[in-house]
């Protein structure tokens, strides 16, 4: 039993029990701080463990986020723009804030048209993500394998499916494809917004926790101050925190783009840190288990869940099922990841100040993230093995094991049927 445990922990390592503290990963890595912009890291130099005598993988079933993309919403990028211009006009603009305008509106017209769509590194990415599949898993697309692709309605994931299947295409010609993106499927690929769970987001504790965390936190003065030089005009004319929120959500996101051009020179490394403390607190309430609400959250995964447990249960009946593959957005992979309970994602966490230690969200949902559930056997009649990774590492479940990282499919599938089946919204 002791082997176990320990078999457990080392298999959580890499991506939970790191030596590393958050503030320490940032610093070395300020893209970090980008939390859901954050570009996916590919997996250089992770190990899998060898699978038990005999066991082959002969099925996949996953679940992918789009890969890198532009801002959505319509004023991220001229926000920004606008505030300096008004500024500028005053003739209160520093040196510093004149360069990061000519930065800034380069951004915002290189945007024009290009809201909410794929980049080519988001094709890249999942480019990469595929070749690794094939190659780490090749009995699953072997000869005329299947691979039954599907996507939400939004052009960028139905995008990062295509640059998926390509990619799989042109490493085995003779692999067939499905290939959907219908509202007919959102009931599971996308179900956000479900009103009889995210009604508990409005738990009127949220707003003071968040406000006080942020207050003892982020101080936007020095930020405003080496961009305007009129404290007067700042005092009356400029809202700090909306200034240093709103460049810093176009500078986050500026690694999706091929450009040479950068603005965290404007941040300084624990001003990043203190900024991405404070998403990774919000995106937890929003889609975790944070108790703020209620740990509903996950639940609006039950139908991807759902779905993922019965196709597995018609495709493992095969001989040659191939993969599933579904493609949609981080809102779904976050409570998904909780839902599964996969490593620290879904114990419940209370101290915002200490949230950090388990949950990293640019750990769980970067730009292309994905959830790959794996399935081997031996031969047809046999037992069958799964393990499930997030982000291309591997994980830990909730489920009793002799095999960790694998887990006996008939214990994993009981374990969260039990679950979804026990789960009751409430009034």
């Amino acid at each position: 039993m002791r082997n176990v445990i320990l078999t457990l922990l080392l298999i959580a390592a890499p991506l939970w029990l790191t030596a590393q503290t958050a503030r320490d990963e940032i610093f070395a890595d300020l893209h970090r701080s980008a939390s859901n912009y954050y570009a996916y890291p590919d997996p250089v130099g992770v190990s899998y463990t060898a699978a038990p005598k005999g066991y082959k993988p002969f099925y996949i079933s996953h679940y992918a986020r789009h890969g890198s993309r532009w801002l959505i919403s319509k004023d991220e990028y001229p926000a920004p723009v606008r505030r300096l211009r008004r500024a500028q006009r005053a003739g209160v603009l520093t040196q510093a804030g004149e360069r990061a305008l000519v930065i800034l509106d380069s951004v915002e017209r290189m945007s024009h048209g290009r809201l909410g769509e794929l980049t080519p590194l988001g094709h890249r990415q999942h480019r990469g993500i595929a070749q690794r599949m094939y190659r780490n898993f090749p009995e699953v697309f072997a000869g005329n394998a299947p691979v039954d692709a599907r996507s939400t309605v939004v052009i960028r994931c139905i995008l990062s499916m295509q640059a998926e299947c390509m990619a799989l295409q042109a490493l085995n010609p003779s692999l067939r494809f499905k290939n959907d993106a219908s509202h007919h499927d959102m009931y599971y690929m996308n179900y956000e917004f479900d009103e009889r769970l995210t009604k508990y987001r409005k738990n009127p504790e949220i707003k003071p926790v968040r406000d006080e965390f942020w207050r003892q936190t982020v101080d936007s003065r020095r930020f405003v101050a080496q961009l305007i030089s009129d404290p007067v005009y700042i005092r009356d004319s400029v809202n700090c925190d909306a200034l240093m929120n709103s460049i810093f959500s176009v500078c986050s996101n500026m690694q999706s783009l091929d450009t040479d051009l950068d603005l965290y020179w404007l941040f300084t490394p624990e001003e990043c840190y203190q900024l991405w403390r404070n998403s990774n607190l919000g995106w937890y309430i929003n889609y975790g288990t944070s108790p703020l609400s209620e740990g509903k959250i996950p639940y609006l995964e039950a139908n991807l869940l759902r779905n993922i447990i019965e196709t597995a249960d018609t495709c493992i009946t095969q001989a040659h099922p191939g993969a599933t593959l579904r493609f949609g957005h981080e809102v779904v992979i976050y409570p998904l990841a909780a839902l599964l309970e996969l490593g620290d994602c879904g114990k419940a966490y209370n101290d915002p100040a200490t949230l950090e230690e388990n949950i990293r969200n640019y750990k769980i949902f970067p730009m292309a993230s994905n959830i790959q559930f794996v399935f081997y056997r031996k031969k047809a009649n046999d037992d069958i093995l799964v393990k499930v990774m997030l982000n291309e590492h591997e994980m830990t479940l909730p489920v009793p094991s002799n095999v960790a990282p694998y887990y006996h499919w008939k214990d994993v599938e009981a374990y969260y049927r039990a679950k979804l089946d026990a789960f009751q919204i409430g009034d």
